[in-house]
């Protein structure tokens, strides 16, 4: 995996964004954006938004890489969605095969992993079909479960009939960049609703983290940093366990001091979280200009106040990348 920085500063804010492409799937990736910003007097925490599988928070069940059983659902469908020519869609099946194509396509540039073939039995699949109302064609796009019941639907944008006929080629890529949202929009409300069903699911239960501490602070700060956050993530509602094996998710703090002019150090503090399978699910990343020395030997107060406002942003990490909706800080349990 290769990392991309950059670095831009302007007078006291210091801007970090890194861009981090995982393995697999070249149009599956994993965006991290950090903003780190420094003050005189106080720590300020960055919360990173993650992303999951593809684009920002595309649903789960189609970004073809579930990981643990805890992060999976009950009945996880095939990585892919099917999108096979329609019978019914007021086209010669030629055409048909060129409409689904473009609906593909659409998907796709979304990151969603779409397939413009025939469906088989067990597979999500998007079924097209087409109406016709006085010169007026109006798509319509209907998400159908691996056991054939239908999931909802999305009615597109209507189109000429006369341009339809001609069966365009622009027409069916338009008309599918405009249904592309709304059927993104969709399946989010579909995964959603298959995560709150599921008990196991971690929309529905606490998150186990390990944590493997900290490394590269001056004085006792590894020590005071580790023992800061053992103590206040708990109050999160997730929980820490004892060995990688039974954690949904992976978590490590680095510091890193640089000298600048003036006698002043600048401290960053990043707290890493990861899912089991290594994949980045967002970075906390915390920053403070001190005088030189400072932080030689005891960090003291300063670690109970870093650690304070790590623990939220890394409980938040993880609500974000597991799905949970906004304003549930605490899974049920």
């Amino acid at each position: 995996m290769k990392e991309r920085m950059f670095f831009f500063e302007k007078k006291n804010q210091k801007t970090f964004m890194s861009l981090r492409a995982p393995v697999g799937s070249p149009r599956q990736r994993t965006k991290v954006f950090c903003f780190f910003f420094s003050k005189k007097k106080s720590f300020v925490p960055l919360l990173l938004c993650i992303s999951l599988s593809a684009c920002g928070d595309l649903p789960r069940p189609f970004a073809g890489n579930p990981g643990r059983a805890a992060l999976s659902l009950a009945n996880p469908p095939p990585p892919r969605l099917i999108v096979p020519p329609p019978e019914g869609g007021l086209l010669p099946a030629p055409d048909a095969a060129a409409w689904a194509q473009a609906v593909a396509d659409a998907l796709v540039a979304d990151e969603i992993p779409a397939f413009a073939v025939p469906s088989h039995k067990g597979e999500w699949m998007l079924r097209l079909s087409a109406t016709l109302a006085g010169v007026q064609v109006t798509p319509r796009y209907t998400l159908i479960d691996p056991k054939g019941a239908s999931k909802g639907d999305v009615e597109g944008s209507p189109v000429s009939a006369s341009v339809w006929m001609e069966a365009a080629q622009a027409a069916f890529q338009q008309s599918a960049a405009q249904a592309a949202p709304q059927i993104l929009g969709l399946l989010r409300a579909v995964d959603a609703s298959l995560k709150q069903s599921d008990p196991n699911s971690l929309y529905n239960r606490p998150a186990r983290i390990y944590f493997s501490g900290v490394t590269g602070a001056p004085g006792d700060g590894n020590i005071s940093l580790a023992r800061g956050i053992r103590i206040r993530l708990p109050d999160t509602g997730d929980q820490l366990v004892d060995t990688p094996k039974r954690a949904d998710f992976l978590l490590r703090g680095t510091v890193h001091l640089t000298d600048e002019p003036g006698g002043v150090q600048q401290v960053e503090i990043h707290w890493i979280v990861t899912d089991s399978a290594g994949r980045v699910a967002g970075d906390v990343a915390q920053g403070h200009d001190v005088q030189k020395g400072t932080l030689d030997h005891y960090w003291g107060d300063i670690a109970a106040a870093v650690t304070d406002e790590a623990a939220g942003g890394v409980h938040e990490v993880i609500t974000n990348f597991s799905g949970r909706a906004k304003g549930q800080s605490k899974p049920k349990v």
